[in-house]
């Protein structure tokens, strides 16, 4: 393998293969403008589908294309609260039901913060 390394070359230094016979791809300059008032190019394929929105390289903000393309309106679904995740399994009947039972085993004293009810049923069934 020592015979094959190069001789004077370094890790991470120039290529030795030239450009000769090498046919780049067409390329085009896109503009864009942020509300700062940055305006800077990104150089891109011919071919790629130029986005509306590219975040300015000073600033930071989103910079819109100058070119006149508009960003695309996107479609906000409503947010989901607990109360629909539970509608989504369970009829209103049900849940009145469940909450009917709860609330006996709650006032009965099976359920609930220790200290208010467990302590009291246990004396009234030794009262008993």
């Amino acid at each position: 393998m020592a015979e094959r390394t190069l001789r004077g070359a370094r890790l991470g230094g120039q290529s030795f293969e030239d450009e000769r016979g090498i046919e780049f791809a067409a390329r085009q300059q896109v503009g864009y403008r942020c509300k700062q008032g940055h305006e800077f190019e990104i150089t891109m394929s011919v071919e790629a589908d130029i986005p509306a929105v590219w975040e300015c390289p000073r600033c930071g903000a989103e910079a819109l294309s100058t070119a006149g393309i508009l960003p695309e309106a996107k479609a906000e679904k409503p947010a989901r609260t607990h109360w629909d995740m539970l509608l989504e399994r369970r009829s209103e009947k049900e849940l009145e039901d469940i909450l009917k039972e709860r609330l006996e085993l709650l006032r009965g004293g099976e359920i609930g913060p220790a200290h208010l009810h467990r302590a009291n049923a246990k004396k009234r069934k030794a009262s008993a």
